[in-house]
Parts: structure tokens; sequence; C-alpha cells
């Protein structure tokens, strides 16, 4: 057989080649112009990038006359209807798709693509630019977002933006954040969730990750400044005992004492505040009216800090009563320093919880009475008039603990983590769920070691859209002599929540260099967000007794779930009364030891984490507004690329416990360069209104330094929420509550050594004045103490003999 002749052979392949070439660019050339709006910036816009979505034009109808690929969407009570129009109602070619709901009681409609094999793939970490042309008639309009968790199923992800009335197409554009680990495709679309009219058309979807310098890894032995950060502790210590500590819209720091755990400033009538600047390390003292010896605290929308209750008079020495709560209530004004009185609350509180509402208005919970009971009134302050509701406020009549750490979810009710202050924990399975407006309590399965979580804490994780929880730790020493080192979290969006075990606390030291090891872990803990998403966590102790303090610190990552252990230690001890928080600048301020011998640590220490030694910080060169209503977009001026930007609102911490602490995403678009804009959530209940930290990361973890913004202005858009968790009606609390008496707690709230006797004994913590080491047997005998077994330390050496009883024979 002849072969063709070589150079024959060439020019035919070439021939191939170019024929190949030429339909591929006529290919390509179709599926641009098919997928590019026609007119010339918005095919600038999509930069010729390859889009991810299917049917974007919508051109191509199912057997159904529906558009492939997208699907009819929604959820709740409303009247609405689905129209693909023709080209006369298109923004490009020869369909778009109409929205209409009549008329909505509850939920909302949404045009969506299908959650198949039509979901577009995703790369864990890779951010991604969403963009679609729509009209609408209606405020209540948002860009919605779904993903699928490989493990976990299809779920919402988040809100993206929300989406101003136009009468004629405009583009709307934004971008992901980076994809959490696991997801493998994500959906999204257009959602109505108010009366009116939405057109949807010409969807595009494309890979905005520009490769650039990735967040460092640290081996186990790196000990550099940029794996475990740096602690100072500065040269002049706090002029108070912080038993509280606010961060104020000024960047300043609330530290509160009242008579701070000492009987004889009591007596006297001594209370103390002071207002610390970090920036000039200087303190300014305030006059303090009251003992706000824990009492409960939060900001209010205007920056101002609400102070409700604290101490009307301690426990009786002998321990047979315990501490009495107050029902006044002061609102402390960073402007003046100055403490002003509101209107009393129904009923004394001292231990009291605070919670911020979606509306400015303020919840308080537990506590201990003024005639030393446990409170089951629940308090509301509302912040329009500036006063509390009194008489008319509604009332589970349950007792929800001491601190009771209370967060408010999206949908407007209250999650009870599980994380209190001392006894055990609520009846049932010691976490639940608390809706205010219908009065119903739904408990929570999963929590471990419910009785256990006495100073353990609990934090919204990052971002607040996921509506993750993370317990950390806690004891009880009535119950064991140890802490435990138990975590665990709980996803609020599943359909049916439960807690699930999360990673254990890794292990700390002793002031003598001994490790921790097997379950010993921590109370007294605390956990600060970080602008980087992350979450610190610091101090503690083994025992809920105020002793043998432990140090270690860690950074949680809610992204792959697990503890980064190994950071530099606070050489200061932080147990009892101790608190920690996030300064403006990005560094973490701790303050506060009471250890058991009555003393105050009053030293103050500061933390730099790793990420401020990572290389040059973002900064935000300028905002266009400091006032941010809900579902607005805000622009913003960087000097570097950036990857998310976030609103953390200040710390009001006491105890362990700050149920406000959240960290609120900012999807984003890229304007010009380093122009964005940044999209607030709707939905107050997600961002409650107030003063809150903006700040921006780059692609290699390191964060700006904030920026204090104001949200909750006013917005045509109402609140979008999710339908998760419990129906309500069906709760096991859900029945008609009628007005119970005040609970009688076991004695010893503070002032109690539980660790001699039964569960229920109160040995004072500490003795009467002239009650002699020697005679202190004698002294609790007379009072019908009687032999007691000792469980762990014998502080008060009442086993003089150490065969394991108290006050028996030989003692």
């Amino acid at each position: 057989m002849r072969r063709p002749h070589p150079h024959r052979r060439a020019r035919k392949a070439r021939a191939r080649r170019a024929r190949l070439l030429a339909a591929v660019l006529t290919a390509l050339a179709s599926v641009v112009l098919a997928l590019s709006p026609p007119d010339p910036e918005a095919r600038a816009a999509a930069k010729a990038a390859a889009n991810l979505i299917t049917n974007p034009g919508l051109e191509n109808l199912a057997a159904d006359g529906f558009p492939t690929c997208f699907e009819k969407s929604g959820y709740g009570d409303n009247d609405h209807t689905f129209t693909v129009t023709g080209a006369a109602g298109a923004h490009s070619g020869g369909h778009a798709v109409e929205l209409t709901i009549t008329r909505i009681a509850s939920g909302d409609r949404k045009m969506m693509m299908l959650e198949n094999q039509c979901a577009p793939a995703v790369v864990p970490d890779h951010q991604y630019d969403l963009s679609a042309w729509y009209r609408t008639t209606s405020p209540n309009t948002v860009v919605t977002l779904f993903r699928h968790d490989a493990a976990g199923g299809w779920t919402w992800w988040t809100d993206l933006k929300t989406l101003p009335v136009t009468d004629g197409y405009e583009r709307a554009e934004v971008r992901t954040p980076p994809v959490p680990a696991g997801t493998d495709r994500i959906t999204w679309g257009i959602t109505l969730y108010g009366t009116g009219t939405l057109a949807t058309d010409d969807y595009a979807m494309t890979d905005a990750t520009v490769p650039g310098p990735e967040e460092p890894s640290c081996a186990p032995e790196d000990t550099s400044l940029a794996c475990d950060g740096r602690w100072t502790v500065l040269d002049m210590p706090s002029p108070v005992r912080a038993i509280h500590a606010v961060l104020l819209n000024n960047g300043k720091v609330l530290l509160i004492a009242g008579s701070g755990n000492d009987r004889d400033a009591f007596q006297a009538g001594t209370f103390k505040t002071t207002v610390f600047d970090p920036a000039t390390d200087t303190f300014t003292d305030v006059p303090t009216p009251d003992d706000f010896f824990c009492a409960g605290h939060t900001q209010l929308p205007d920056g101002r800090v609400l102070v409700m209750g604290g101490n009307k008079d301690y426990a009786a020495p002998d321990g047979s009563i315990s501490y009495k709560g107050l029902k006044t209530s002061y609102v402390f004004d960073p402007a003046t320093n100055r403490y002003t009185r509101t209107n009393d609350m129904i009923a004394g509180h001292w231990y009291p919880s605070a919670t911020a509402m979606g509306n400015g208005d303020i919840t308080s919970f537990g506590g201990l009475d003024e005639t030393a009971n446990g409170t089951v009134i629940n308090e509301r302050f509302h912040q329009a008039t500036g006063a509390w509701k009194g008489c008319c406020e509604k009332q589970t009549w349950s007792f929800w603990g001491l601190y009771p750490a209370m967060i408010l979810l999206q949908d407007g009710r209250l999650f009870y983590t599980g994380s209190h202050v001392f006894g055990v924990g609520l009846p049932g399975s010691g976490a639940s769920l608390y809706d205010y407006d219908t009065g119903t309590i739904t408990d929570v399965p999963g929590l471990r070691r419910k009785d256990e979580r006495d100073e353990s804490m609990s934090v919204l994780l990052p971002p607040a859209q996921d509506q993750r929880v993370l317990t950390v730790g806690g004891g009880n020493h009535t119950i064991t002599e140890n802490a435990h080192r138990l975590t665990d979290l709980i996803d609020l969006k599943s359909d049916d929540p439960g807690y699930v075990p999360g990673p254990d606390l890794p292990h700390g030291h002793y002031e003598d260099g001994t490790a921790q090891k097997g379950e010993e872990g921590k109370v007294y803990v605390s956990t600060v967000i970080l602008p980087d998403g992350k979450v610190l966590e610091t101090g503690g102790a083994l025992h809920t007794y105020r002793e043998k303090p432990v140090f270690e610190a860690s950074l949680f990552n809610p992204v792959t779930g697990a503890f980064e252990p190994g950071l530099a230690t606070d050489p200061v001890p932080r147990t009892y009364h101790s608190s920690s928080l996030l300064l403006p600048d990005g560094r973490v301020l701790s303050v506060g030891n009471n250890p058991g011998d009555g003393s105050f640590d009053r030293r103050i220490s500061i933390y730099e984490p790793p990420y401020l030694f990572r290389g040059a910080r973002p900064r935000i060169t300028s905002a266009a507004s400091g006032e941010w209503a809900y579902g607005s977009t805000q622009r913003i001026t960087v000097d570097k690329p950036v990857v998310k930007a976030s609103l953390i609102r200040p710390a009001a911490v006491t105890h362990s416990s700050d149920p406000n602490q959240r960290y609120v995403d900012l999807p984003m678009t890229v304007v010009d360069g380093n122009t964005l804009d940044l999209n607030l959530t709707s939905n107050p209940n997600l961002a409650p209104p107030g003063w809150y930290m903006l700040s921006v990361v780059g692609a290699d973890g390191v964060p700006s330094a904030s920026r204090w913004v104001h949200i909750g202005g006013e917005t045509a858009a109402t609140a979008h929420t999710q339908p998760f968790a419990d129906d309500p009606s069906a709760a096991p609390h859900a029945k008609k509550q009628r007005r119970a008496k005040a609970v009688t707690l076991g004695e010893g709230y503070d002032g109690c050594d539980h660790t001699y006797g039964r569960a229920g004994q109160c040995v004072p913590w500490t003795f009467p004045r002239g009650v002699a080491r020697t005679h202190r047997c004698e002294w609790l005998l007379v009072r019908g103490y009687g032999a007691m077994k000792t469980h762990g330390r014998d502080r008060h050496r009442l086993d003089r003999n150490r065969d394991g009883t108290a006050c028996g024979r030989g003692d």
C-alpha cells in the first residue's frame, strides 16, 4: 500500500487541526454568547471565565415547561405562582422565570438550581462569584445559598445579599465565603419572602480564587511567635478586682468589681469600677452606686452598658443561707463614665444571664433572688423606653440556673446550651430550645455529663450564619473532684438538632510543671472569637473550688472542627472570676483570678495571637458609612486583596459566660480592585443591633485591625429566617405554664466547700472569725454536721488523722 508523502501528511494534519480549532472557537464563541448578556458591560463583567451553571439563560425547558436544572422551591404558608415568560419578559434570550407571592403568613419561595448533578461542583477553600439578572417589586428579596456536605447532605448555608427593588433588570453579583471543608456541590438562587413579583434570568458562577499566600501550618515543636503568639503582663495592675469585663465602643474596657467578693468591702459600702484604656495602659475610676458583684450585663444598641442585679447580701458565714440578689438596674454611659439608675426589675437576681434580642431588647433569666432562692422570674428590658417591662412580661415559671448561657438563634428562639455556674444542670437533657413568643421549651439531646457543666463556656461558632455552638469543659466537685476535658458541638440548622462529641480539650500543665493526663480538663475556661474566624480558648483550673490552675491555650478551628494546640500560655493563673476578651486591634486581654484563700490577682495580661507575627496586615483605608442598615450593601476600600470580612460583637463577659459573643460573616463583591461591597444580613437575630468591630482577612489568614460600625438602622426588608429544628407545638414542655414558687436551692453557692459530706451539705468556705482551726470540727458538730466523708482535698484540715472521714473519731 502506497503511503502519502510526509509533507502531504503534515499539511492534512495541519488542516485537520485548523478545522478542529475553528470548530472549537466557534463553539466557544456560541457558548460565551449564550451565557453572556448581550450588552458590553455585562460581557466585560463576565471576564470570559468558565460559567459553572447548567442552562444559565433558562433557555432549555423540561417536559413540564420549567427550565431544566432549576426548580420551584420554598416552604411555609403562602400563595404563590411560578411563570416561565417569553422573550418580552426576559433579560436576554427567549425565557425568564417570574415568581409572584400574593399572600404570605410564613416561609418563602425560591427560584433554585436542582440539588442533583445540575448543582455546580466546588472545591473546598475556593470562593465563587455568583451573579444573575433580576427585577423585583419586593424589598424582601435575597440571594440564597445551599451546600452539600459529603457526610451530612444538603443544608442551607447562608443568605448572601439583600436585593433592592428595581423596575428594570439589574445585575446582582456577590462572592461566596470560602467553601467549607467536606462540601462538594452548592446550589443557589434568589428568594422572595414577602409579597411581590420577582423575575430572574442569565445566571453565572465562576471560580474567583486567586492563588496567593496561604496560612502557614505549625509543627508541634515550632515555638516561633508566628505559631505560638506572645503574652505580656502589664506593669500596672488593675485598681479593682475585675469580676466583670465589657469592651466599650470606644475601645476601652469596663472592669466592674462591685464589692469584688470581699465581705469587708461590702460591709463598708466600698464598690468599685474602673475603665481601662489598652491604648495607653491607663485607668479611670468610676463612682459605683451599688454592689454589682455577680451582676448581669450587656451592651445596649446605642453602646451604653446595661448592668442588672448584683449582690444584696453575702452568704451567711455558717452556710445556712446563700447570697441574695438585687433587683436594681443601671446603665453605664461610656461618653460620661457614669451610671444612671433605671427602674427596678420584678425580682432580685444574683448571677443572672443577659441576652440581646433582635429588636434590641435584653432578656434576663435565672440567678438567686432577694431571699437567696433561685428565681423563676424572667425579665425583659425594653430598649425603646429604657425600662424593664415589669409585671406584664411573659413567664415560663421555670428556673434556668445561675448565669445560664442563652444564645439567640436566627429564628428568634433562645438556645440554653447547658453551660451554667454552680450546681448540677437543669432537669432533662441539660440543654434546650426556648421559644419566648410561644412559651415552649424543647429538650435538646446529646450533651455529655450535663450535670458537670459548671463554669464551662459556650460559644456561637463563626460565622453566626452557620448556627453551630461549641460547649467547652466544665465540672462539678459535688460529683467528682476534677474538671473534665469534654467538648460538645451542635448544628442548630439540623432538622433534629442534638449535641455530638467534639474533640477533647488539649492537655496543659500545672504550676509545678506536671502535665495533665487522662480526663483532666478545665473549668473557668475562656473562649474568645478572633477576627480570623478561629476561637481562642485559654485559662482555667482543674477544680471548681478555685484551685489547681491549668496553663494551656489553643485555637479551635470551626472549619476543621479541631483544636490547634501548643500556644503560648498566660503566665498569670486564670481561674475563678477571670475573663478574656478581644480588643479592636486584634489582641486579647485577660484579667482576674480569685484563689481559694480569698485573694485576687489584679494583673492584666495581653495576648498577641500568631497572626500578628505573620507579615503585613491588610488595612481598611475607608468606609463609606459608619451607620449600617439591615440588608444594606456597604462599600469599603482596603490596601491589599482580602478573602473575607466580618463583624464581631464586643464582649461582655463574666464567670465564663458571654452568650452575646458572635462573628457575623459579610459576603462581599469585588467592585474594582481593592474596593469592596459588603452585604449585611437582613436578619437582626443574626446580628442584634449595636456596635460591632469590622475587620477583613487576607488569604494568609492575617486580619486587619478593626473599625467600629453601628448596625440597626431602618430598612424596608424584614428578617428572613430558615425552618430549622423542631416543631415547637410538639415540645415536651409546651403546656400551659402556671406560676411556681421560687426554687429552693442546695445550700452554699460560693459560700460552701462541697468537698465534705453529702452533696447537699454545706461546710462554710470561710469559717467565722474567732473559730480557731483546731475548733472547726467542734463548731460544726454543735450545728449538727456530724462525721463527713472527705472528697479529695482537705483544705480545712478537718480530717486530722487522714482516715477519710472529717470530724470523726481522732479529729
